[in-house]
């Protein structure tokens, strides 16, 4: 009996982003197809971004506490939806990392928890 393929997750991150090397990390231990999207090399395409901002929200896909964050001054700009995405998809040091996408389902930043359920769903 052939065994099914193993699932496949897309990680969309920078590789000296200590969050995006242990998602990487969480899935290769348990011997998932990781596609591994280096924000440097190539940004984030709109529709993509897209897909995370309408599932998550802007909000919860931009790192409101990270340095880039603060430094640009964006504490006191209110901002809805469209226009913080446009800014994210400007700079990728803003976006809350990593963003990994499995199948139809999506999370920003480190989410073991969620991740851990996709893998229980999967058996």
């Amino acid at each position: 009996m052939a065994k099914p393929p193993a699932p496949s997750v897309q990680i969309f991150g920078l590789p000296d982003s200590q969050p995006t090397r242990a998602a990487l990390r969480f899935f290769k231990e348990r011997r998932w197809t990781v596609v591994f999207n280096d924000l440097r090399r190539r940004p984030i395409a709109p529709g993509e971004l897209r897909r995370f901002v309408e599932r998550l929200g802007a909000r919860s896909v931009a790192d409101t506490q990270g340095r880039t964050w603060h430094d640009a001054g964006l504490d006191y700009l209110r901002m809805d939806d469209a226009e913080l995405a446009e800014r994210l998809l400007v700079d990728a040091r803003l976006l809350r990392l990593p963003l990994v996408r499995f199948g139809n389902e999506v999370t920003a930043g480190p989410s073991e928890a969620v991740w851990k359920g996709w893998l229980t769903d999967r058996r």
